[in-house]
C-alpha cells in the first residue's frame, strides 16, 4: 500500500511541446507582433506532482527535504508543497519558544529530540546553500530544569532511566543540591529535579523554517501559496480477515484555491502529506476520514484539534542570570532566558477549564496576572518585581488522544500520510519526523527511529501513547 507510483503526467517536454502549437495557433489567429499570454498562470501550481504536502510549516519542509535527500535517483520525485499562509503570521512555529529537549518518558521522543539535536548543532552540514551565508540558528545551549513534586517524584525516577537508557545526559538533583546549584530557587514543594546536562537548549525557530525553505527550493521542490479545498478519490470495498467490509479509498487529485482568488488548479498525485498543524484534522476530514459509523475503523477521526498558547515576555533586573536553564515547574509554568540581559520568556499550559479560545490570536493578560505570576514568583523570589514587556499567542496542534505525534499512512485513505498531532513539541522534533515519513514512503517501513505506536491506527484501537512530560 505504501510503494510510490509516479503518477502519468504532462512532463515537461510534452507541455512545452503542446504550449508552443498552442501558442502557434493563436499567433496565426491574433494581427502582427510577438504572442504574449493572455493570463499569467506562474503562480498557478503544477498539474501533477508525485508527492502534495499540505502545510509549509517545519514539520511540512522537513518532510519536504527528507523526500529529495533520500530519493534515488536524484530528481526522480517531484514534490509541491501547498501553504495558505504566505507570511507565516499565524504558525505554530514561528510563535513558539523554540526549545528542544531529551527529556521526555517515551523512547521515541527521546530519540526524536537527540537526532533533531544533532541536526539543529550540524544544521549547515545539512541545509548548507552553494554561494548562500551559512546558517546561524543562535542556538543556545542550556539545560532543561524539570522540578517534581512528592507526586511526581517517582514518575521522574522512571523517566530518566528511559532516557539515560536512550543515551541522553540527564542528573537527578535534591532539593538540597538544587540550592546548591541555583540558589535563585524556592525549593519549597520541591522533592526532585532533574536537569539536562547535554543537547537541550533553544534557537531560533524562524531560522530554521527559512533555513529549510531555502534549502528545499534549491533541491528542486515547488511552492504554491493557496489552500487545499478538495480531494478526489477512488474507493475499492475490501474485507477484512474478520470479515468485516471496509473501504479502501486512494487520493489521485488535490483541489488547491489559489491565494486571494476564486480560482482553483486540480494538481494530479500518487501520495499526500498532511502536515497542516492546528488544521490538519479539517484536511483530514477532507479526505473522508472519521465519516463512518460510529465506533468503527471508517468513523475514527483524526484527534488533533487547534489550541491557543500564550508566550510572555518579561523584564526583571535581580532575576538570575546567563546560567539559567530552560524552568519547567510542577504547576506547569515554565520560562527560560532571553537574550544576554535580564529578560525572560515564559507561559503556562493552560488546563481544559483555561483553555483560551482559539478563534483569534489576542493576548489574555490577565492569564498572566492570575495563572502565571504568582507560580512564577513563588518559585522564583526575585520575580516579585518583573515587568511585563510584550506577549503573543500563538497556536499548535493539539492531539485530544494522547498528546503525540501521528506519524505514517492512514489505515484507508492509503496514500495520505501524517506529520501532525505533536500538541507543543513539532518544531524541536521535526527534523526526525520528516525523515521517519520520507522513509514510510520511499520504503514502505521505518528505518531510523520506529515510530510504529505514533500511527494512526492507534486511534481506533485505543492504544495511548502516555508521555507524561507533556508542556
Amino acid at each position: 500500500a505504501h510503494d510510490v507510483k509516479t503518477v502519468g503526467r504532462l512532463g515537461g517536454g510534452d507541455r512545452d511541446g503542446k504550449m508552443s502549437e498552442i501558442k502557434k495557433k493563436i499567433r496565426s489567429i491574433l494581427p502582427g507582433g510577438d504572442w504574449n499570454p493572455l493570463y499569467d498562470t506562474s503562480y498557478l501550481p503544477p498539474e501533477s506532482s508525485d508527492v502534495v504536502i499540505v502545510g509549509g510549516g517545519v514539520l511540512g519542509l522537513s518532510v519536504a527535504y527528507w523526500l529529495k535527500k533520500l530519493e534515488k535517483p536524484r530528481g526522480a520525485i517531484r514534490v509541491l508543497v501547498v501553504e495558505r499562509d504566505h507570511t507565516y503570521s499565524r504558525a505554530s512555529t514561528v510563535l513558539s519558544v523554540g526549545g528542544i529537549r531529551q527529556q521526555f518518558s517515551v523512547p521515541e521522543n527521546v530519540q526524536l529530540s537527540l537526532f533533531s539535536i544533532d541536526f539543529l548543532r550540524n544544521i549547515n552540514e545539512y541545509l548548507a546553500v552553494a554561494d548562500d551565508p551559512p546558517l546561524d540558528i543562535q542556538f543556545n545551549p542550556s539545560g532543561y530544569l524539570l522540578l517534581a513534586s512528592e507526586k511526581g517524584a517517582a514518575i521522574m525516577e522512571n523517566n530518566v532511566k528511559v532516557q539515560r537508557q536512550e543515551g541522553a545526559k540527564v542528573c537527578l538533583m535534591s532539593p538540597e543540591q538544587l540550592r546548591n546549584k541555583f540558589p535563585w530557587i524556592n525549593t519549597e514543594g520541591v522533592a526532585l529535579a532533574s536537569y539536562g546536562m547535554e543537547h537541550e537548549g533553544w534557537f531560533d525557530p524562524w531560522c530554521l523554517l527559512q533555513g529549510l525553505r531555502r534549502k528545499v527550493q534549491s533541491m528542486g521542490v515547488l511552492f504554491c501559496r493557496g489552500e487545499v479545498t478538495r480531494f478526489v478519490s477512488s474507493s475499492n470495498l475490501m474485507k477484512t480477515a474478520s470479515g468485516e467490509e471496509v473501504n479502501l479509498k486512494r487520493i489521485h487529485e488535490v483541489h488547491v484555491k489559489i491565494d486571494q482568488s476564486l480560482e482553483y488548479q486540480p494538481v494530479e498525485c500518487a501520495i499526500v502529506i498532511n502536515a497542516a498543524g492546528a488544521w490538519s484534522g479539517q484536511v483530514a476530514e477532507l479526505a473522508g476520514i472519521g465519516k463512518g459509523p460510529p465506533g468503527t475503523l471508517q468513523g475514527t477521526k483524526l484527534p488533533v484539534e487547534l489550541r491557543k498558547r500564550y508566550v510572555y515576555l518579561w523584564h526583571c533586573p535581580q532575576g538570575p542570570g546567563l546560567e539559567t536553564p530552560f524552568v519547567i515547574d510542577p504547576s506547569g509554568t515554565y520560562f527560560r532566558r532571553e537574550g544576554l540581559g535580564h529578560n525572560y520568556l515564559g507561559g503556562c499550559s493552560p488546563t481544559e477549564e483555561e483553555e483560551p479560545d482559539p478563534g483569534n490570536l489576542e493576548v489574555d493578560h490577565d492569564f498572566f496576572q492570575d495563572r502565571v505570576w504568582p507560580p512564577l514568583a513563588q518559585r522564583v523570589p526575585a520575580f516579585e518585581t518583573l515587568k511585563v514587556r510584550s506577549a503573543w499567542a500563538g497556536y499548535y496542534d493539539y492531539n485530544t488522544f494522547d498528546q503525540n505525534g501521528v506519524v505514517g499512512p492512514h489505515p484507508l485513505v492509503i496514500n495520505m500520510y501524517f506529520a501532525t498531532g505533536f500538541s507543543g513539541h513539532g518544531l524541536q522534533q521535526a527534523p526526525a519526523v520528516g525523515r521517519a515519513v520520507a522513509e514510510m514512503v520511499l520504503e514502505g517501513h521505518f528505518q531510523t527511529i520506529n515510530l510504529s505506536s505514533f500511527l494512526f491506527s492507534r486511534f481506533y484501537s485505543g492504544e495511548k501513547v502516555q508521555e507524561h512530560n507533556i508542556i
